[in-house]
């Protein structure tokens, strides 16, 4: 098949290679120089989102934010220009449920079919193509795209209708988020308190305490190492969805407030580029002591 991959970021680069290995054409466009592996790949690099269209059969969307997506579907030289009936695209960003319902009436008018498809799993789970994959879409159309996300993703789950897939990537921000503050907080007091936090960490991994967050992320506080696999700024703007929604909806979401809080204090001192697992800094500011050395 002809797929189109335009946003080959940290995350788009080894989703797209993915569909190349299981021998799809790829046509390509990203706002900066295409990856080596994409060009080895024998990808055909575009030069606007209506060429990527014009040959392709179903699109593939992966770019920071909702803005993101409107200019690269409905700017100048945008990809609903080079749709037509029987193409579909398919935006694996995470952006406004809200602005994803627009986006798919405007992109019904060309012919095209539209699916939302957020992904979790960060970089890791972008190489190792076990994503968890939220999707929003009529069931004809996810039936069709369904083999596709197979070679990105592990848990596929179609959620619902167009929006749906984004509500419940708005929703696993929502827990990754507090999940982070909650080990952040732990680990802090801990160290604080004159535990060697690498031990305290190993101790809680075996008890009801445990989570993922804690096996992968604490280990970033410990050692370090907030090299990006998921920016700080990135979860902060979904976070930002989470309390707007929650405003239109008329409901209180208190700690995924203080959460925001705490990222954008991090956002405030510089640290917006590194791994949202470095929100633990914000805490050590306040307790004038790291986790750990550096």
């Amino acid at each position: 098949m002809n797929i189109g991959f335009i946003g080959l970021g940290i995350m788009g680069t080894p989703m797209a290679l993915h569909l190349a290995a299981a021998g799809h054409q790829l046509f390509v466009k990203t706002r900066s120089k295409v990856p080596a592996d994409i060009a080895a790949a024998n990808a055909k690099v575009c030069a606007s989102g209506e060429e990527v269209a014009r040959n392709a059969e179903v699109i593939f969307l992966m770019v920071p934010d909702t803005p993101d997506v409107e200019l690269v579907l409905f700017g100048e030289g945008g990809v609903a220009k080079g749709l037509s009936k029987g193409k579909t695209v398919v935006d694996m960003s995470s952006i406004s449920p809200i602005a994803t319902k627009a986006f798919a009436k405007r992109v019904a008018e060309t012919g095209a079919d539209y699916m939302d498809a957020p992904v979790s799993g960060g970089e890791v789970g972008a190489k190792a193509a076990s994503l968890t994959i939220m999707c929003g879409a009529e069931p004809s159309v996810f039936e069709k795209v369904q083999p596709l996300l197979e070679k990105m993703g592990k848990n596929i789950t179609l959620v619902g209708g167009v929006g749906d897939g984004q509500t419940t990537k708005v929703a696993n921000q929502i827990i990754v988020a507090l999940n982070i503050a909650a080990v952040s907080e732990a680990l802090v007091f801990a160290s604080k308190a004159g535990a060697d936090p690498a031990k305290v960490r190993q101790a809680l991994m075996g008890g009801f305490a445990s989570s993922r967050i804690l096996e992968v992320h604490g280990e970033r506080m410990i050692k370090r190492t907030f090299n990006p696999g998921f920016r700080i700024k990135l979860h902060q703007k979904d976070l930002g969805l989470a309390l707007q929604g929650a405003k239109e909806l008329g409901v209180s979401l208190p700690q995924t407030a203080n959460a925001a809080q705490l990222m954008q204090a991090c956002a405030a001192n510089g640290m917006g580029d590194l791994d949202h697992s470095a929100l633990v800094r914000a805490l050590e500011l306040m307790a004038n002591h790291p986790v750990a050395k550096e």
